[in-house]
């Protein structure tokens, strides 16, 4: 089979993701193929700029971003506000580029805040959220000048309960931000943020006790020893469980060989010089998938400001599943 162009590659993109529905379309659909559509490394900035790009007077186009970087996006951030969109954005200025950002955008007249983060514990606002209108995009890719080299996953939906427990997260910081802290009590459902909370690590922890089949995981980093206790529990019940972890994470090492010695599948994914296996994802039982900001530690379970999303949807699980195959093939043995 003949290798697709570039050109045909972001064609295909455009046509298949979220910039290929006009504006209007994307108030109350959701994304083809189900509630959720999966977004995989450098195609998740495709989805981005088509919902920026499209905001439009009276809009709501709100950002919470760690890393943030790109001034492409930080230039379309500032023509929707133009165009009379409601733009806020909610950044760590503890990071130095996102920092330089948030000034720029204030200078342009963008409404920015800095989440304030609890130095005491080592905290950061690690939450990747783009909500446009009534479409929402969470993941784990940040917004930094390199963040399109890495592997990473990023979901889009339009399922209205969701995208209203997203809204009301975001309200939550940016009244927080401004210095009226008003914590959202923690709430079932396919959302789960961390501090508030520990709503991520529940959500984790209580799809890998109800695993038993099979768990998929793909890594950034993996410390947690609750959660390295339970994926060797889900192969003590006879589940097959895989692992692909970033060499470049030396604190991950130790979990490795931890899980190797119990039996589960571990492998370390090849990676170009300078990018990075970043995605927190994981496929349970071949049907419900977790992702989303929070690396599998104590800061990103217990601390950090994190945010997740559990799909329970077929055409994402399967997305994930042939990815991970794939990813899995090429790590070796």
């Amino acid at each position: 089979m003949p290798r697709a162009t570039p050109l045909l590659l972001v064609l295909a993109l455009l046509v298949s993701g979220c910039g290929a529905r006009p504006a209007a379309a994307l108030t109350a659909v959701p994304p083809e193929g189900g509630r959720y559509r999966l977004w995989q490394d450098a195609s998740i900035f495709v989805c981005v700029r088509q919902l920026l790009d499209g905001a439009t007077s009276g809009q709501a186009l709100w950002v919470e971003m760690y890393e943030f970087g790109r001034a492409d996006l930080a230039s379309a951030l500032t023509a929707a506000r133009d165009r009379g969109a409601d733009v806020r954005v909610v950044v760590d200025r503890t990071v130095p580029e996102s920092a330089r950002t948030a000034s720029r955008l204030a200078a342009a007249g963008v409404a920015v805040r800095a989440y304030p983060v609890d130095d005491r514990r080592h905290q950061i606002d690690h939450v990747k959220l783009l909500l446009a209108g009534d479409t929402a995009v969470v993941g784990g890719m940040n917004w930094g000048r390199s963040s399109a080299a890495n592997h990473d996953y990023a979901l889009e939906t339009g399922a209205e309960e969701v995208v209203l427990r997203l809204r009301a997260i975001f309200a939550q910081d940016w009244t927080l931000a401004g210095g009226a802290p008003a914590p959202l009590r923690a709430a079932a459902g396919p959302v789960a943020q961390t501090s508030p909370g520990e709503e991520v690590r529940d959500r984790l922890l209580g799809a890998l006790r109800l695993s038993r089949h099979s768990v998929d995981a793909e890594l950034f980093v993996l410390t947690d020893p609750d959660v390295l206790a339970e994926l060797a529990s889900v192969r003590r019940r006879g589940g097959r469980v895989r692992v692909l972890l970033d060499p470049g994470q030396d604190a991950s090492r130790p979990s490795f060989e931890l899980l190797r010695a119990a039996g589960v599948e571990a492998r370390w994914y090849p990676l170009p010089p300078g990018a990075k296996l970043h995605a927190k994802a994981a496929l349970f039982d071949g049907r419900r998938l977790l992702l989303g900001s929070a690396n599998w530690s104590q800061g990103g379970l217990s601390v950090n400001h994190e945010l997740d999303l559990m799909a329970d949807d077929p055409a994402a699980a399967t997305a994930f599943a042939r990815r991970f195959d794939r990813d899995w093939s090429a790590s070796g043995g």
